[in-house]
Parts: structure tokens; C-alpha cells; sequence
């Protein structure tokens, strides 16, 4: 598929720069799975493109107009499917690898502003002394009220060892706080783990990075070191937008059965048709040793409970669906994200690369993820006054161009039920304060340790 894809962009560079097309069209052409390709259709892509070089009001750089072709080519066909230049190719590897440059802030957008959720630890903004709750008003000067929060981080990054200054309001400072930092490699720890009372553990994945698997079982044998005697652990997969799938597959592997399907995929492509198990290649393959091999053998039995929400998507879909095919956990939250498509990456030259959606996810029990999610066992609210601003977020079957639910076309009516203007609007205006999840306030968190104690468990209303 790699060479079909470059051959595919070859093609229209050579079209779209006006080389004329020849015999090398139709020798090429039965590369490309045997399909004849559009002539016609590149030809006025070609005359366009002379068009827009001899007429537009002043010149055009040949690479920025030819870049934007393969963008808009690729961005038409869904959500997830996307051209990646150089910037964005780097990026993205340094977050599967859990890296990045920038000053080390996990960051939320409240009223228009970058709120601190945590500086993390031993990074220079925790040096610096940015601390939780500070609210980010300006980055290098640049007011940044109404920037995408996206916008915002990318601003925060940038090259090792170039500086960068923020501007913080603090609660109970009269003035703006100006912190001129240096960035540095930030290295991003995508597990949390801690004993939240005598009995009960908490185990939080924030992003599945090429390190969760390992990192998770280090984390879970310290717990079990700590308390023998685990009762119940909750795995919390809120607000965790995906990732790797072979992260996936560990930590569900961990929990099930030796050698148990996890997860199953279709496509077009014949190697895009296959099953993955919860077995070392599947999840670590280049590693000497299996990273699960030294798990307490409690960890397969301990009671579960898995917390989901609107924003748990991909990878974290995965693992829920497979834990609830296996009667393994209890799912608990609310209805998540649906994006259940796998993209593949094909590198087209040194520095850029397309991310192309080749095929859909299926749970064990063969269930479609894609624009319907998966739905918890129980239905609890964030808090306990209601389901807050999760109730608004987007999902998949909201996002324009979304790919179907194959194995249910009505899939996509199971979206959430959209709110009142007037309830939307007083949902957002009301000063909510961001849920910290593990902590003694997270109401979602109590509910699955009353679940575990045989306690009332407060649902949905």
C-alpha cells in the first residue's frame, strides 16, 4: 500500500506541474489496485492549477498550491483522514512517543483563556513556579482570549532551548505575572496510579503512548506492593482521546484471559482484515521480555470497574468494549466518542506522511464502535448535580464527513440527544469548576467505589 500511495502522488505532481500524460499513465494506473485512473478528472486539476499560476490577482507559490491539493484530497474523505507536513509529522511522532518541546503545562480552555489543570513535575514551568489554577493570558505578548486551545499549545512549543514568555493572572495577585521560560524536551507520563482508600485502586490512562503498556504495569505491581489486598481497581479512561492501538491491546490483555481477541478490523486492503490478540506480539513486539509476564496474578479476577465519558475515543474504546464483551468490568459514565476507524500513516517523503483511514474497529462480540461508541452498564453524571459541559461535547456521529456504523446504518441516530438553546447556554454560562479526576471531589470515582462496596449507586437522571 506504501508504493500505491506514493505512486498515487507522483502522478498528480506530474499532472498538476504539466507533464503531459503519456503511456506512463496507463503503466502506472494498473498499479493503483487495478483501477484506471480519472485522466480527465487530472487534466482540469492540471488546467486549474495553470489557471490560478497565469490569472490570479498575484503569484502563487507552486508548493503551497500543490501541498493544499493533497490536503483538500485527503481532508474530504473524513474527520480523521488528513495530509501531515513537516510541522505536523513531527508533532505527531513526538505525542506516540510521549515527548514533546514546549514548558510542561497540562492546560484546559475555560472562558476563552488557557486555565493550568497541573504543571508537571520537574519541567520549567513547574520550575519556574506556574502553578495550578493560573490562567494564561497572553504568550509572547500575543493575547491569546479566543485562540483554540490547539493554537494556544502549539504557541507553548517550539524548538529545545528557545524561550518563551507567558503572561499568568493568579487568583489573589493584583498584577499580571510575566514568566520568560526556556523549553525543553517534555517527556509525558500517559499513567497515574494510587491507592485511594484501604482496598480500592485507581489506575488513570490520559493517552495511549508507545510506553502505557510498560508504564502500567509498573504502576499496578507498585499498587499491589503497596496493598496486597486489592478488592477493586478502577481504570480511568476518561477524557482519553486514543492513541496506539498496541497500547490498547496490552492493557486489555492485562485484565482478560491469556491469548483473548481484543479487537478486529475491516477493510479494503487485504492486510487492513485482522484480529488482534492480547498476546506479546500483538502489543510489545520489538520488547526482549513480555512487560505483562510479572503482573500479580490477582489483577485477572480483582473486581472492575472502567469510567468513561464523551471524550473517551479509539484506543480507550477499545479497551472498554473489550472488557464489557468479556463481562470483565463494569463500564461506567457515560456514552463515549465513537471514532472507531483506524488510520494508517504512509510516509510520502522524509518529512510528510498522510494519515488515511483504512478500516473500522470491531469489539470481540463483532460490535461496530464507529459513530456509536460504547455504552456504559451504568449511566452515572459527572457530578452529582448533572452531566455538566460533557453533555455538550461533540462526538463522532455529530462530526461532519464521519464514517458509518456498518454493522447498524441507524448507528448514527444513536447520537446524544441534542440540548435546548436556552439549557446549552445556561449549562455554559454556569462557573462549573473542572472535575479533577482521582481526587476526593470526582463524584463519577465514588460511584464506582460504591459499586464495589455494594452501596446505592447514584445513575443518570
Amino acid at each position: 500500500m506504501g508504493n500505491k500511495v506514493k505512486s498515487i502522488g507522483l502522478i498528480g505532481l506530474g499532472m498538476v506541474a504539466g507533464v503531459a500524460a503519456s503511456f506512463q499513465f496507463s503503466a502506472i494506473a494498473q498499479k493503483v489496485s487495478g483501477n484506471p485512473l480519472p485522466l480527465e478528472e487530472l487534466r482540469q486539476l492540471s488546467d486549474v492549477f495553470g489557471l490560478i499560476k497565469t490569472d490570479y490577482v498575484e503569484n502563487v507559490d507552486d508548493k503551497k498550491l500543490l501541498t493544499e491539493a493533497i490536503s483538500g484530497m485527503v481532508s474530504s474523505l473524513d474527520p480523521h483522514s488528513v495530509y501531515l507536513d513537516k510541522k505536523a509529522f513531527r508533532e505527531m511522532r513526538e505525542t506516540v512517543a510521549g515527548k514533546f518541546v514546549g514548558i510542561g503545562v497540562e492546560v484546559g480552555l475555560e472562558d476563552g483563556y488557557i486555565r493550568v489543570v497541573s504543571p508537571i513535575e520537574d519541567t520549567p514551568a513547574f520550575k519556574a513556579g506556574i502553578k495550578a489554577g493560573d490562567v494564561i493570558t497572553r504568550i509572547d505578548g500575543t493575547l491569546i482570549k479566543g485562540m483554540s486551545l490547539d493554537e494556544s499549545v502549539k504557541k507553548m512549543r517550539g524548538e529545545p532551548r528557545s524561550k518563551v514568555s507567558v503572561t499568568i493572572s493568579r487568583k489573589d495577585e493584583d498584577k499580571p505575572l510575566i514568566f520568560n521560560i526556556v523549553r525543553e524536551e517534555i517527556r509525558v507520563q500517559s499513567v497515574k496510579a494510587k491507592i485511594i482508600e484501604p482496598g480500592y485502586a485507581w489506575v488513570r490512562i490520559s493517552q495511549f503512548q508507545e510506553p502505557t503498556v510498560d508504564d502500567m504495569a509498573k504502576k499496578i505491581t507498585a499498587l499491589y506492593h503497596q496493598d496486597p489486598n486489592i478488592k477493586g481497581l478502577v481504570l480511568d479512561l476518561r477524557n482519553d482521546p486514543g492513541g496506539v492501538v498496541p497500547g490498547a491491546i496490552g492493557v486489555s490483555a492485562a485484565f482478560l484471559p491469556k491469548d483473548s481477541v481484543i479487537v478486529s478490523t475491516n477493510g479494503q486492503l487485504q492486510a487492513s482484515k485482522e484480529t488482534f490478540y492480547g498476546r506479546q506480539e500483538f502489543y510489545a513486539p520489538r520488547a526482549k521480555t513480555d512487560p505483562l509476564s510479572k503482573l500479580p496474578a490477582a489483577l485477572k479476577d480483582v473486581p472492575m470497574v472502567v469510567l468513561v465519558n464523551g471524550g473517551s475515543a479509539s484506543a480507550s474504546e477499545i479497551v472498554a468494549g473489550a472488557l464489557q464483551d468479556y463481562k470483565r468490568a463494569t463500564i461506567m459514565g457515560q456514552q463515549t466518542f465513537g471514532k472507531g476507524s483506524v488510520q494508517t500513516l504512509r510516509q510520502l517523503t522524509a518529512d510528510t506522511a498522510v494519515k488515511l483511514t483504512t478500516a473500522r474497529y470491531y469489539t470481540p462480540k463483532n460490535r461496530a464502535i464507529q459513530a456509536r461508541g460504547i455504552t456504559p452498564d451504568l449511566l452515572v453524571d459527572e457530578t452529582a448535580e448533572g452531566d455538566g459541559l460533557n453533555r455538550l461535547r461533540v462526538r463522532e456521529a455529530d462530526l461532519q464527513k464521519h464514517l458509518g456504523n456498518d454493522k447498524d446504518p441507524e448507528g448514527d441516530a444513536a447520537r446524544r440527544d441534542p440540548l435546548e438553546e436556552g439549557q446549552a447556554v445556561a449549562v455554559l454560562a454556569k462557573k462549573t469548576k473542572p472535575v479533577e479526576f482521582g481526587s476526593r471531589e470526582d463524584f463519577q470515582l465514588e460511584q464506582a467505589l460504591n459499586h464495589f462496596k455494594g452501596l446505592p449507586v447514584k445513575l443518570s437522571k
